[in-house]
């Protein structure tokens, strides 16, 4: 356990849960608040009011969903990161495992868990999060720890692979037929850099305009599960 979470009354660890879905948040705060070393100490649905209560709770460990209400899970955790304290995070998303686990640990998460897995598997991944393990789903777990021991970073690149944080957010949300505006809201930016993102993203997938980026978004988004 992590040496805030040590020092907490009576060994119990302060756990923050950040997604917006209510029923996903009901279901961890459930399981999480059956333990006894372990107790909710908030809940947030976006980015701005989960750096708030980490700077109000100085939590032991955030469960961080990679798609928010608005902002990005992955921005949350670089912004954690730097926050410091010794705050411990684990990520935690719907959408694809190798893509997003591998992104979320080098952002600075030490685990990663799919939602599918979560409801069985969460209250393991917290306690060895908290004990300075890293946590991975089984199916990532070779890949993670390749590039956590200091392998290339890309160990099958696809086209995808090559957007920065930032463009693979724009990408998905585009995806989900949002319009540069509606993106621009979600990842609090002005629509001029959400089109400079997209221009960038046509670029490095070697899209020629703006329906072959439309088109393309879709069907990723299709076939990744990357729906909301």
């Amino acid at each position: 356990m992590s040496e805030s979470a040590l020092n907490s009354p009576a060994g119990v660890a302060r756990v923050l849960i950040v997604d917006d879905h209510p029923v996903v948040r009901d279901g961890l705060g459930m399981r999480i608040g059956g333990q006894q070393d372990m107790r909710i100490c908030g809940e947030a649905e976006d980015v701005d009011e989960a750096m708030k209560l980490v700077i109000e709770q100085e939590p032991d460990v955030v469960i961080i969903d990679i798609a928010l209400k608005s902002g990005s899970g992955i921005d949350l955790m670089k912004r954690i990161r730097l926050h410091g304290g010794g705050i411990r995070m684990l990520g935690m998303s719907m959408y694809d495992d190798n893509l997003y686990a591998e992104r979320s640990v080098r952002a600075g998460a030490m685990g990663y868990i799919s939602k599918q897995q979560a409801t069985r598997d969460v209250i393991n991944a917290i306690r060895q999060v908290l004990a300075g393990n890293m946590y991975l789903s089984d199916g990532v777990a070779d890949r993670i720890l390749h590039l956590a021991r200091g392998g290339p970073e890309q160990i099958s690149e696809s086209p995808i692979d090559r957007l920065s944080d930032r463009e693979l957010e724009v990408f998905r949300l585009i995806g989900q037929g949002c319009s540069t505006r509606e993106v621009a809201e979600h990842l609090q930016l002005s629509p001029k850099t959400v089109e400079n993102y997209r221009e960038n993203v046509k670029t490095k997938l070697g899209l020629k305009d703006s329906n072959a980026l439309i088109r393309q978004a879709t069907i990723w988004t299709i076939e990744t599960g990357n729906l909301s």
